[in-house]
């Protein structure tokens, strides 16, 4: 998929807006994570390098189309400044005069940060006359903001139909990276699912299922498989309306010639905040009274050596409940996994969310090819489908 990219000619002097995702994670008006700001580094800087005057507008939360001062990216303008090294103001609003004011006003160099796109309901409803309001300031519009081109709203969607639109760096990077283990991937393919549901992860499946070598399958949504391949799963996991899409899938898998690969031992526990007391049990004999919260180490060791014979690797959901320690370790195990496997040449993939938190807290973030800065937005381009964010951009 090639993406139409801004050249110095197109933004040389002229007022542009980028879509970029701050919505950042926040704890008492702070910010704690910094990863999705950083992001857009190259971008912004591009820009400003090339002499355009550049605005950057982005949601935060959900306002629901009212003003929410505690979801004012105001908040975020410091870690904005520091982040991208200029001096960066502030405009209380994203369309009308005083967005026009601070655009006339902007002097070469800095950046204008735009208020909370969300604090109007018609972004969401990808409202052609408030996208016209958004673009009425500026000659460019550029779509950084990978994360949020899934959603068809006003600012990642019908702004593109009203000024001339290019690709951020991030954008590209984020679908040349994705279309290497999702399009044409080098075999061998490994395709590593976990986290809660496998309604969330179903398209994935369906879509990829053809180009890959080896599923494994971790996390809660391994207990469905576990009990649709009639395995005792005590307390734990259970989506009883997949039961049936996970067998279909395995019968699928085998009929094809991929292998699925399911835990073969478990740590379980009674509660997800427990401090002691996990054990490590069979997948054969989970008790009626436990729950499966992480696999086991020698589950670890029968992922690892598939990702380690793999060429390409694309790894969404964690392996268990790594927020807690005591349930960490499969999804450390296979983080090492995919790191040993980027380092001897192959393409790796994490997906966003909690995935990608999990590499970045377990400290693997800079030891793969990509870690994808969207959740949604990544699992719906793995699924094959078109991104409204992303196909008006399309050469």
């Amino acid at each position: 998929m090639k993406l139409r990219t801004f050249s110095e000619s197109d933004v040389r002097g002229k007022n542009v807006l980028v879509r970029v995702d701050f919505n950042v994670p926040l704890k008492n008006g702070k910010v704690t994570d910094s990863t999705r700001i950083l992001a857009h580094r190259e971008t912004v800087s591009t820009l400003l390098g090339w002499g355009a005057q550049v605005a950057l507008s982005s949601h935060l939360g959900r306002p629901k189309g009212k003003r929410v001062p505690e979801m004012s990216l105001e908040c975020v303008l410091s870690e904005a400044e520091k982040a991208f090294r200029v001096p960066t103001r502030f405009c209380n609003d994203c369309i009308g005069p005083s967005v026009q004011s601070a655009v006339d006003g902007m002097k070469a160099g800095e950046l204008l940060l735009l208020e909370n796109l969300r604090f109007y309901a018609e972004e969401q409803e990808n409202d052609t006359a408030f996208a016209g309001k958004l673009a009425a300031p500026f000659d460019v519009f550029v779509m950084d903001a990978f994360s949020a081109s899934h959603r068809a709203d006003a600012s990642t969607n019908a702004i593109m139909g009203i000024l001339p639109s290019f690709s951020g760096a991030l954008l590209r990077r984020e679908v040349e990276m994705l279309s290497a283990v999702s399009e044409k991937p080098e075999s061998p393919f490994v395709l590593i699912l976990g986290g809660a549901k496998v309604s969330d992860k179903i398209g994935v499946v369906e879509h990829l299922m053809d180009k890959t070598s080896t599923i494994l399958i971790g996390g809660g949504m391994a207990f469905t498989f576990l009990k649709a391949a009639g395995k005792p799963i005590g307390r734990s996991l259970f989506e009883a309306e997949k039961k049936d899409f996970a067998l279909e899938m395995m019968e699928k898998a085998q009929r094809s010639g991929v292998e699925i690969l399911l835990p073969t031992d478990v740590v379980v526990g009674t509660s997800l905040e427990m401090t002691s007391g996990e054990k490590i049990v069979s997948a054969d004999a989970l008790p009626d009274d436990a729950m499966g919260l992480d696999i086991g180490p020698k589950t670890v060791s029968l992922f690892a050596e598939r990702i380690a014979g793999a060429r390409t690797v694309l790894w969404n959901g964690p392996m268990g409940v790594f927020e807690n320690p005591l349930f960490a370790s499969g999804t450390k195990g296979v983080a090492e996994g995919v790191a040993a496997c980027t380092s001897k040449g192959g393409i790796t993939v994490v997906g966003g969310g909690d995935t990608a938190a999990a590499a970045k807290m377990l400290g693997f973030d800079q030891n793969v090819s990509h870690v994808s800065t969207g959740g949604g937005a990544s699992l719906e381009f793995c699924e094959g489908k078109d991104l409204p964010g992303i196909k008006p951009l399309e050469e």
